[in-house]
């Protein structure tokens, strides 16, 4: 038998936070569905699981997820550019979406490590303000996202349609010591 190469070995019950699979985005777009149907924060009846569902599945955008033994436990997603969404004013932000973690999964911090992430991913790319929308009962994600040095930006809070409304948080990363990389 070979000997395994520090390639070969794997860590056990570690999560490991990647990019994305094409082959996994389907399930991806399920584990998104699930987790926000499981908090109460989608109807069954919602047209907004299909867009959920959708959301980095035409390569759009940089999905980022938290796997375990081959399993996604979370995911979410970085959006820069024109395919953002109205959140997004300018040339120099992004768009944070989607931010999901499977309901037999929350509770171990997977959440903030891949915001972290998406933090880091913005930076690397040259972002310089980072920005996102939840839902006014998300209050664990505003816990989350406070935590990082999100602030509230009244200003951008929007309605997608009657009777939703979402509220705005952004982080500037030019200024943010969350964004910038630790040293060797």
């Amino acid at each position: 038998m070979a000997p395994q190469t520090p390639r070969d070995h794997q860590i056990p019950d570690a999560v490991i936070i990647r990019d994305a699979r094409p082959g996994e985005l389907a399930e991806v777009g399920d584990l998104r569905v699930a987790a926000y149907r499981a908090d109460g924060f989608l109807s069954e009846t919602s047209t907004y699981a299909a867009r959920l569902r959708s959301l980095g599945a035409d390569g759009t955008g940089t999905v980022i997820v938290a796997v375990q033994d081959n399993a996604v436990l979370g995911t979410v997603m970085l959006q820069a550019g024109p395919q953002a969404g109205e959140i997004v004013q300018g040339p120099d932000e992004a768009e944070v979406r989607a931010l999901a973690v499977a309901k037999q999964a929350q509770g171990r911090g997977i959440g903030q490590d891949l915001l972290h992430a998406a933090i880091g991913r913005a930076a690397e790319q040259g972002t310089r303000h980072l920005v996102l929308c939840t839902q006014p009962e998300m209050r664990t994600a505003h816990r989350l996202y406070e935590r990082a040095g999100f602030q509230r930006l009244s200003e951008r809070d929007w309605s997608p349609q009657p009777g939703v409304t979402l509220i705005a948080y952004g982080l500037r990363l030019d200024r943010s010591p969350a964004a910038r990389p630790e040293p060797a």
